[in-house]
Formats: structure tokens, C-alpha cells, sequence
């Protein structure tokens, strides 16, 4: 009976060790045989100002409406006592400003006071630079960060004064240090002594910028960028780029040289979404083509500046208000002095204006987008001079082009082969597609042709069924998509999220990459996402194989997604696998043609998973979901794992 039951036993035993083995999903990654190089460009960051991304986000300004320049000319601003809106100022972009004049009493004042946006955010022991250019005989003005609270005792947080001593327009400063912290602070200005004066640019800043700089870029966003370690920037947009209409086309031109003379321009957002309207939403363009190519520069991201094809939002415009063909001139000749502009030697026209910014080296341009998400055959008419134009004058210059605003369909279908007859060197795709898409789409490239353009996934976001909002499982299914990017670096150069930036009371569209509000930023766990395979790139692919098939989650993956590179620089094998399925799945990776001295001894494991999938990262809880990182050390050329469900798990091995 005893001998029966160890019999039953060992048959079990057996069984289930066959069961396992079975089940096992086995890995074969083919370390010799080193493939496409995968481009510097391959994860970067696009920037749009949506969302109150650059004015009352990226660009680190605290005023609103700073020159008086908006439609409606004192929108953010309350006004009291005797002020009066002038419009012969110094700058001729901007030629508004006010003037402060006596009240004819004692007891009342004239001033203004500016709201910021959705308040002015200070950090205790923090200082702001405030700055105005102003003419007065000896005038004496009063400046006050002031409370939210105005509850309490005194309004007045810090205060300083100003002598404004020339009857010329003239620029000064002020630094004051905040003694708390206050998140929707107003600034106010009083007049303090008699006769009048004139105030224009009235502006303040962290004098803690990016980097210091003083028409700068606020420090925590930027720096949220830069640790991620883009390989490309590309900016101003996005929709931005085609304006609302003719009058608002965005014209890069009008964004360089002095700041206090830049145009104003609305924002094509603001009013784009009723029921998220926001009608005070302009760009200032403060943050301009300089601070944007000076960025780049400073994130270590190639620039990808997009610029307009000479057709305003088709969405928004029907094709017989559209920019004509023979008025499209102006448009290519913006193109060829934005490349001397980046590139040019400081005797040249534009290349002289950017070393009078500050910046005399070029910067080193060698991608320029043309077009947005344009579509129809009124995009490749108008494409083609400018592709003529660019390779005759720049033929180092990469241009990208565009398959339109859809992922597939009649659109898409007709550009890309309209792309490869104008010969675009790429091509930018966008898809902000549901779970269901992105969980279909990981051997998207496998078939694309290898001699036609390179492909740019220019914008891309998983939108939640019902839950178009930031959460783990969303940026799991991102994580998977990307593996089919990665496979495909012969093909695929450059992938960039969108949007990048969102006020949480400002916020048109989401999801989003990063989350902010007027004192702290929160990055998602898409933006992790990013930074995972961006930090973990390697410089070439090589294979990696379930029964001989890439592992993109086919039928009879188990909702398995996988790739792998090698790093040279770093003599790494990285290996990113990725479990959409709800049950751990168990993997078996077996590395190949590594050589006689690799094994797997000297490894580390970093983890990204949650049991919440639904939830993400807050300003309130920055850290709920985080990458972890662990040291492994296995045996010999191949491990067995179990992969958790719902996990994106990244294996690295040194050569």
C-alpha cells in the first residue's frame, strides 16, 4: 500500500513538472546577432502649449496679461483709483500700458493687482524677481505679494518699493523673498507718491529658474524633462502650429528677439472645448523659438521644430478659407531662415539675431517638421515646394512630413504612399487609441517597408475605455505597444507621448505625461513608462523569440509582449518584458551567442507594477506607483521566471 501511495505520488510530481513545462512561455534571445542600431532619437518629448502648458506652466512667469496686450486688455488684472490704459508705449508689438495717477485724495490709492494664473504660487524662503519698465519724474511705487486668505490681518505678505527716476522708458527690478508659503498669492502694485506714472512689461519671476535664466523655464518641469533623457524635443506643436484661422497661424518669427516686443497670439485652445473653456488663455510666446532650441540644448535632445505647411486647421476651416497655393512663399521662406536662424553663422541675418539672444554657436538643427496633422491631397500640393526648397538650399536637412490624425483608414492610407513619392524622410504618425487598439497594434511595423521614409511616432496616449484619464494600466499597455517600436528601430527613429504638460485647473485635454499645479508637478506612470525605456534604449536590437515568432502579443502569447537590445557603450543586455494578462505568466529567456564567459551572475531586475490599476500617481501621493529596482544573479545562460500579471519587468545583464 505504501509503495502504491510513493508511486501515485512521484506519477503527480511528474505530471505537474510536465504540466509546467508546457505552460512555460520559452524566450530564445539571439545575442550575436546584433541588429538595426537604434537612433539617439528613438524616446524623446513633445511639447504643446495646451492645457496651460507654457504660459502658467513651463515658462516660469507669474504674471497674467503682463503687457496688457489681451483682447480685453485688464483680463487678470482689478484696477483701482485713477489708472488709464495708454496705447503709445515703447514696444510696437505691444504698445499698450497703464498709467498711475493721483486719486485727489489721501486716503484713496491708485494701483493694480494681478491674479496670475489661478493665483501666483510662492515657496517660503524662495525669491521672486519682479521686474517693469516704467518713466516717471521721480515717482515712488509700492509692490506687494499679497495673501489668498485675505481673512486675515494683514494682506500684505512681503513688500518693497521701486524709484521710478527717468522721464524715459526705462527697466527695473526688484527681488523679494516670500515668508511662506502661499499657492494663489495676487501681486499688487500701489502708487506711493504724487504726479503720474507709467508702468508697462510688469512681470515677476522665481529668480530660481531652469538654469538660472532670467526669461526662464520653471525649474521642477524642466528638470521632470530632463530626467528622462529625451533623445528628441519636438515643439511648438501640435495643433498650435495651424492657428484658429489666418490672423492666428503660428509664425516662429514673431517669437525671437527682445521679449518685451513679442506679439501676443491666442491660443488655439482656449475655446476648443466648451466645457472646458478658458477665454483668458493666450500665448505671450515669451516662451519662443530661442528658449525652445536653448531647451533642447540643455535637455540633450535633438530640436524638432514644426512648422506650418500654409494650411490652418482643417478642423476648424473649410478648404475654400485654406491659404492658397500662390500665397504659400512666405511660408517656405519662413522655413529656410529658421534653419539659418538654428544653424547660421553669426554674418548671416538670422544667425546674427540668435548670437545677439545670447547663443552665438549654431545649434545644430537637423530635423524640420512640415505640417501637423494635416490631410488630404491639399497637404502633399503644398509639401512639395517645401521639400524642394529645404534639399536644395539644407540637403543635410531631415524633413519630417505626416500621415494625417488618424492611425489607419482612408487618410492614412493615402498620405504615406504620397509620402514616399515626395520622398519625406519621415513620417509622423499619431494614435491616441483606446486599450483594445493598443493591445492589437505590436507588430504594427513588422511589415512596413524598409525603403520608404522612417517612421515617426509623433503622438501617441492610451485612452482608458471610460477612463480617459492617467492610470497604471493604461501606461502598462503603452509599455507593450513600445516593444514593437523598439523591434523595429530599422524603421522606427523617434516615438514621443502626448500631451507632456497639464495644469490640474487648467487642463483641456488628458490624459497627460505630467500633472502640475502652481507649487509642485507629479509625473504619471506613463511618464515612467517613458523613462524606463529611454534610460534603457541600448544602442542595437537583437532577436527575441517565442517558437520562432517576435513576442508581440499574438494569439497564444498570453498576452505577452517582449524585446531586447544590446548597449554597447555599457556591454548591457536589456531585456523588457511586459504581462497584459490577468494570471503571472511563467517565462523561461535562454540567451544565445552570448559567448563561452557570459552568464547571468551580474544582473539587476527593475520592476513596474501595481495592484491598482486604475490609480496613478497625485500631487498629493507623487510616489504611489514607482519602478523598483533589485540586484539578481542566476546560473548559467538561460533563468526561469514568473512574470506577475499586469507587470512590465526589465531584466539587464552585463556582457
Amino acid at each position: 500500500m505504501k509503495l502504491r501511495k510513493k508511486l501515485f505520488s512521484s506519477l503527480a510530481v511528474a505530471t505537474c513538472l510536465s504540466l509546467n513545462a508546457q505552460n512555460t512561455n520559452n524566450f530564445v534571445v539571439q545575442a550575436n546577432k546584433v541588429g538595426a542600431e537604434i537612433q539617439p532619437t528613438m524616446y524623446g518629448l513633445f511639447f504643446e502649449d495646451i492645457n496651460f502648458g507654457a504660459d502658467g506652466g513651463l515658462y516660469a512667469e507669474l504674471v497674467k496679461n503682463r503687457s496688457f496686450e489681451f483682447p480685453q486688455n485688464f483680463m487678470g488684472w482689478n484696477i483701482f483709483g485713477n489708472v488709464k490704459l495708454m496705447d503709445d508705449g515703447p514696444f510696437k508689438n505691444n504698445p499698450h500700458y497703464v498709467r498711475l495717477g493721483n486719486s485727489g485724495h489721501r486716503e484713496k490709492h491708485t494701483g493694480v493687482e494681478n491674479e496670475g494664473f489661478f493665483g501666483i504660487g510662492i515657496k517660503q524662503g524662495e525669491k521672486y524677481r519682479f521686474t517693469v519698465w516704467a518713466r516717471g519724474e521721480n515717482q515712488k511705487i509700492g509692490v506687494e505679494l499679497i495673501k489668498n486668505n485675505l481673512s486675515e490681518n494683514h494682506q500684505a505678505l512681503v513688500k518693497g518699493s521701486l524709484n521710478i527716476d527717468s522721464k524715459e522708458w526705462k527697466k527695473y527690478e526688484l527681488v523679494l523673498e516670500a515668508p511662506v508659503t502661499e499657492a494663489k498669492s495676487h501681486l499688487r502694485i500701489f502708487l506711493e507718491s504724487k504726479g503720474d506714472v507709467d508702468l508697462e512689461h510688469i512681470s515677476l519671476f522665481p529668480v530660481e529658474t531652469w538654469k538660472g535664466h532670467e526669461n526662464g523655464l520653471r525649474k521642477d518641469l524642466v528638470q521632470a524633462l530632463y530626467d528622462i533623457h529625451p533623445g528628441v524635443f519636438r515643439f511648438p506643436g501640435g495643433c498650435i502650429v495651424e492657428g484658429t484661422d489666418a490672423e492666428t497661424v503660428y509664425n516662429w518669427k514673431k517669437t525671437v528677439g527682445p521679449v518685451e516686443d513679442r506679439p501676443l497670439n491666442e491660443n488655439r485652445w482656449h475655446y476648443t472645448f466648451k466645457y472646458r473653456f478658458f477665454p483668458d488663455y493666450f500665448q505671450t510666446c515669451g516662451l519662443g523659438f530661442y528658449e525652445y532650441f536653448l531647451l533642447s540644448e540643455e535637455i540633450g535632445a535633438e530640436p524638432l521644430p514644426i512648422l506650418n505647411c500654409g494650411l490652418i486647421c482643417q478642423y476648424q476651416n473649410d478648404p475654400e478659407s485654406q491659404i492658397k497655393m500662390e500665397d504659400l512663399d512666405p511660408f517656405i521662406q519662413d522655413a529656410l531662415d529658421l534653419i539659418e536662424f538654428a544653424n547660421g553663422n553669426v554674418n548671416t541675418k538670422w544667425g546674427k539675431l540668435r548670437a545677439d539672444m545670447g547663443h552665438p554657436a549654431p545649434f545644430n538643427l537637423k530635423f524640420v517638421g512640415i505640417g501637423n496633422e494635416q490631410w488630404g491631397s491639399m497637404y502633399p500640393e503644398r509639401l512639395k515646394p517645401f521639400l524642394a526648397a529645404i534639399n536644395k538650399k539644407y540637403p543635410n536637412i531631415k524633413v519630417v512630413g505626416s500621415s494625417g490624425p488618424q492611425s489607419e483608414g482612408k487618410d492614412f492610407d493615402y498620405l504615406w504612399p504620397e509620402m514616399k513619392k515626395l520622398k519625406a524622410d519621415l513620417v509622423d504618425e499619431h494614435f491616441y487609441r483606446p486599450e483594445s487598439w493598443f493591445l492589437a497594434q505590436g507588430n504594427r511595423y513588422d511589415n512596413y517597408d524598409r525603403k520608404g521614409p522612417k517612421v515617426f511616432a509623433g503622438e501617441y496616449a492610451c485612452h482608458g475605455k471610460d477612463k480617459k484619464y492617467n492610470h497604471f494600466n493604461a501606461s502598462l499597455l503603452e509599455a507593450a505597444f513600445m516593444t514593437g517600436l523598439e523591434r523595429n528601430a530599422d524603421i522606427v527613429h523617434m516615438a514621443t507621448y502626448a500631451p507632456l504638460f497639464a495644469h490640474v485647473e487648467g487642463w483641456q485635454w488628458r490624459p497627460d505625461l505630467i500633472w502640475f499645479d502652481n507649487l509642485n508637478s507629479v509625473r504619471t506612470c506613463s511618464y515612467y513608462v517613458q523613462q524606463l525605456y529611454s534610460t534603457n534604449k541600448g544602442t542595437n536590437v537583437i532577436p527575441l523569440t517565442m517558437n520562432k515568432k517576435p513576442v508581440s502579443g499574438q494569439p497564444g502569447q498570453n498576452g505577452l509582449f517582449a524585446s531586447a537590445v544590446v548597449d554597447k557603450v555599457k556591454s548591457e543586455y536589456i531585456i523588457k518584458v511586459i504581462n497584459t494578462s490577468d494570471t503571472a505568466q511563467p517565462v523561461s529567456i535562454n540567451i544565445e551567442g552570448a559567448g563561452k564567459k557570459f552568464n547571468l551572475s551580474n544582473g539587476e531586475m527593475i520592476t513596474y507594477s501595481t495592484t491598482e490599476l486604475n490609480s496613478d500617481n497625485t500631487l498629493e501621493n507623487p510616489s504611489l506607483i514607482l519602478p523598483k529596482t533589485e540586484k539578481i544573479s542566476k546560473e548559467g545562460k538561460s533563468f526561469e521566471a514568473d512574470i506577475a500579471p499586469k507587470t512590465f519587468v526589465i531584466y539587464k545583464f552585463k556582457k
